[in-house]
């Protein structure tokens, strides 16, 4: 299968640079320089992965990666020359898979692409469709419906509620639930799982009802309500 990219850019040299050598790799590539033109093609093209940089005229990647995820949960790589780790942190937070400090390698972008993406597609089990309450999850499609009504997840949003419902009553720790989404790359940025949990949350309507799916065990991790 071949898989689509789009590559978020201002600068026409930079993707005159990553957009070939990707095809070469055998994705199929797209490119955008600003912002309002990386959602049109979001939407238009609905890539498997967006390689977007955080440095952008209008809106920032930061910006530009919530608004993804306010219609998609596609993969997306962070590309910035920034490396605090307050900035790593707060684009994980803001729904990126994955972080690349400039300058990198293309090898290691195209390893990092792969690796995302099979993240994304690996989350498989013989029980393809998981109902959990009111609670329709896809695992082979991605996608998860409440009431009939889709949900729109990042990928570690996903892959959290997945790793979670297929094993109700299970604790899972904030490493455990760190590695199921980002592999070992952010071992070390564990408390980033309570800001994905909390956003998951939110999106599920969790606790609404007055029954929570996500429950909170105080000095372990999370666990999937045992009786839904």
């Amino acid at each position: 299968m071949q898989h689509s990219l789009l590559v978020v850019d201002d600068e026409q040299k930079v993707l005159d640079i990553i957009c070939p050598y990707l095809e070469q790799e055998g994705f199929r590539v797209s490119s955008a320089t600003t912002g309002n033109e990386a959602i049109r093609k979001v939407e238009e093209i609905k890539p498997d992965l967006v390689v977007l940089d955080w440095m952008l005229p209008e809106k920032s990647g930061l910006d530009i990666c919530r608004d993804i995820r306010g219609i998609s949960g596609i993969a997306v790589i962070m590309l910035t020359a920034k490396t605090e780790e307050m900035d790593r942190v707060l684009g994980l937070e803001m729904g990126a898979d994955d972080y690349m400090t400039k300058p990198f390698s293309l090898r290691e972008l195209s390893a990092r692409i792969r690796s995302v993406l099979r993240r994304v597609s690996s989350k498989k089990s013989d029980e393809e469709v998981l109902q959990r309450g009111d609670l329709l999850i896809d695992v082979e499609k991605v996608r998860v419906w409440k009431n009939e009504e889709e949900v729109f997840l990042t990928a570690g949003e996903f892959q959290i509620l997945y790793t979670l419902a297929k094993r109700p009553g299970v604790v899972y720790s904030r490493l455990q639930l760190l590695q199921a989404t980002t592999g070992d790359a952010y071992i070390n940025y564990e408390r980033s799982i309570d800001s994905h949990v909390s956003h998951l949350r939110k999106k599920i309507g969790d606790g609404e009802s007055g029954v929570r799916y996500i429950q909170t065990v105080h000095g372990l991790g999370y666990r999937f309500r045992e009786d839904r």
